[in-house]
């Protein structure tokens, strides 16, 4: 009995040892999990907290670097008068930026040329440095400064420009000028016409009410639509009381844009119609006896007087070499050109002289400013013109022509003049018009109808 007691004991306390070691097992266990539990969270939480401050540090790296790029322009107009660096620094440019950028464009521009009232726009960081500067040098040119990291690179940009052909047309009231402006055109359209027709019309005595103009031109205007001039004049036409001039644009023997009239003939003569190009009234005419108002006495009067306000332009009426500039008694300050054929003409009381001596000047330059230098009563101009030695009355002075077509291209010119004079608007239809070219971008030279 002993010894099966002792078994059962045995037993008994092997089971309660077994015992003990599962629920040692067991608590071990879940003491384990429970730190692992603790472990993960704690793990969990560090990592998000790592993670949180890592995307803090790279929030305000991107805030600093899209402060740094933020780039906020300011627009100007260049005043009139002022340096460039002063202009710079009443803009809030330090001096030594304003060196910087005008060593880097002085390859591709110089700011000394810069014209007043031509829009200048500024870019700078939120901190104020400044990123970028944009300059219209014209119409079609921009300036670019920009800064590329402690240095500037600066660059002339060419806006592309497209080209149409426009059909214009409009009727005489007062002016020229003020029928090109009813017909929605600029100023620089009148003066082109004047120009074309200007050795055959005097376009302040001329003009008629009533007269009209039909002209096709071409147009530039930039991407945006935006107008910035005007190209060449393909034909035109002035109908002056009832006697119509035309015009086509053509080239003469040596490849030189000119206009000839439809059958061929050059319009271009060997002078022009006035030495002003918007011809004054005439106050005296040539005469052998006139009545001197300051000298008060009757002696001749070997040319024309032209009235006109001081300071308007006055042009030579041909090509020529200056042989005198300079003051000249009662003739004021005298310019004198020698012409061609023995001709030389005298442009008599300038106010001021822009040209010298020896200078080759070409017909239309202008040589001089309307003034009252010399023996003058009112400003006005005292144009003369002599052949040979002798004195000639220039308002009735034939023109001598140049010369017309070449007979080697007169194929080519009928060919052309027939395509522009159809362009022209017809008569009695609406004031402007304006028809797409069918090549519409070009910024080259005007080209020579041989070169279209």
């Amino acid at each position: 009995m002993v010894a099966l007691c002792s078994v059962s004991s045995c037993l008994g306390e092997a089971w309660g040892h077994s015992l003990a070691r599962k629920k040692i097992i067991t608590w071990s266990l879940i003491v384990a999990t429970a730190l692992f539990a603790i472990g993960a969270s704690y793990y969990a939480h560090y990592s998000v907290e790592r993670r949180l401050a890592h995307e803090i540090v790279l929030a305000h790296e991107a805030a600093n670097l899209a402060q740094k790029n933020l780039i906020a322009f300011t627009v100007h107009r260049v005043p009139r008068g002022m340096p460039f660096a002063a202009m710079l620094s009443q803009m809030g440019v330090d001096p030594a930026t304003t060196v910087q950028v005008v060593l880097s464009a002085q390859r591709v521009f110089n700011f000394r040329t810069l014209h007043a009232g031509n829009e200048l726009m500024l870019g700078r960081s939120a901190l104020g440095q400044l990123l970028m500067l944009r300059y219209q040098i014209d119409p079609d040119r921009i300036l670019s400064v920009v800064r590329r990291g402690a240095q500037f690179e600066a660059v002339v940009e060419a806006q592309p420009i497209e080209t149409e052909t426009a059909s214009v047309q409009g009727k005489i009231g007062d002016s020229l000028f003020d029928a090109v402006a009813q017909a929605g055109e600029s100023p620089e359209l009148a003066m082109r016409l004047a120009d074309i027709f200007s050795w055959d019309l005097d376009f302040y005595t001329d003009p008629r009410p009533g007269d009209t103009f039909r002209v096709v031109v071409e147009k530039k205007r930039l991407k945006n639509n935006q107008f910035i001039g005007y190209g060449r004049i393909l034909a035109a036409e002035y109908d002056n009381d009832g006697h119509a001039y035309r015009a086509v644009l053509f080239h003469d023997p040596q490849g030189v844009p000119a206009y000839y009239t439809p059958d061929g003939k050059s319009l271009k003569k060997a002078f022009l119609h006035s030495p002003l190009k918007f011809a004054a009234v005439i106050t005296s005419h040539f005469s052998y006896s006139r009545f001197h108002p300051i000298l008060k006495v009757y002696r001749p009067h070997l040319g024309t007087d032209y009235a006109a306000p001081m300071g308007t332009p006055v042009q030579s009426i041909g090509d020529g070499r200056v042989i005198f500039a300079a003051r000249k008694g009662g003739d004021g300050n005298l310019v004198k050109i020698q012409h061609i054929n023995g001709y030389e003409t005298y442009y008599m009381h300038l106010s001021r002289i822009l040209v010298h001596v020896d200078e080759r000047v070409a017909q239309g330059q202008r040589i001089g400013l309307v003034g009252m230098t010399g023996l003058a009563t009112g400003p006005h101009l005292d144009f003369r013109i002599e052949r040979h030695g002798q004195f000639m009355n220039f308002e009735r002075l034939p023109l001598p022509p140049s010369e017309p077509v070449a007979r080697r291209d007169m194929a080519e010119f009928v060919a052309v003049r027939d395509k522009e004079m159809t362009l022209l608007p017809q008569v009695g239809t609406s004031i402007a018009s304006a028809t797409p070219s069918s090549t519409p971008n070009t910024s080259s030279p005007a080209l020579t109808p041989t070169q279209r």
